[in-house]
């Protein structure tokens, strides 16, 4: 037995090592789509792989925009089924965070969204989520329980993706200010410093 497992193994060393080493990549890092063969073996596989996940690393690696143009008018459903409008918010500061929960960059920019909200919300701020978890609000609503979410979070769709002009990476989080107009945007993790230098100008 132990010979023929032996043999297996020699036989297919070169597979087990690529497609090891991807897995550990995707779990590492969180990036499913990030280049052709991850996104064809984690699809394989499996894992997301619809919108790579920015990688939680330095702040040299996010990607960081003044856009200062109109946001694009939205209607969604929250976790509840609640319908909730871009509109619901009109004359507030708005940091709009596209993320999933299978996303690490992601989770790792929530509590900083709770402190932020907390701090800045009775300035006129307020955090919004849109979660592109294709399971929808079964696994969006036990994390937000789990992470004491304090801020609305939507189920967003491929309308939303497109308006916003096709999400890059997770987390995208875009910055509005209180005419509606987007100031700035992120692509990848930010901390809650940077996004705290950005909106109490605008409150």
């Amino acid at each position: 037995m132990e010979g023929t497992l032996l043999e297996w193994t020699k036989r297919h060393f070169g597979k087990i090592l690529f497609f090891g080493g991807i897995s550990a990549y995707v779990v590492i890092t969180g990036t499913t789509g990030s280049c052709p063969t991850c996104a064809l073996v984690t699809k394989a596989a499996g894992f997301p792989s619809l919108i790579p996940s920015a990688q939680a690393a330095k702040a040299d690696d996010i990607e960081e925009t003044s856009t200062s143009k109109k946001v694009p008018a939205w209607e969604l459903k929250d976790v509840d089924g609640k319908t909730v409008k871009s509109s619901d918010f009109d004359g507030k500061v708005v940091m709009l965070d596209f993320w999933a929960t299978w996303c690490p960059p992601c989770k790792a920019e929530i509590p900083g969204f709770i402190e932020l909200q907390k701090q800045y919300g009775e300035k006129g701020l307020v955090v919004i989520g849109v979660s592109l978890d294709e399971q929808g609000p079964d696994v969006v609503k036990p994390f937000m329980k789990q992470f004491g979410v304090n801020y609305p979070v939507v189920m967003g769709d491929a309308k939303i993706v497109q308006d916003f002009g096709g999400i890059e990476g997770l987390p995208t989080t875009f910055v509005i200010d209180r005419t509606g107009n987007i100031v700035a945007s992120h692509i990848g993790y930010t901390s809650k410093e940077a996004f705290e230098k950005e909106i109490t100008p605008l409150l």
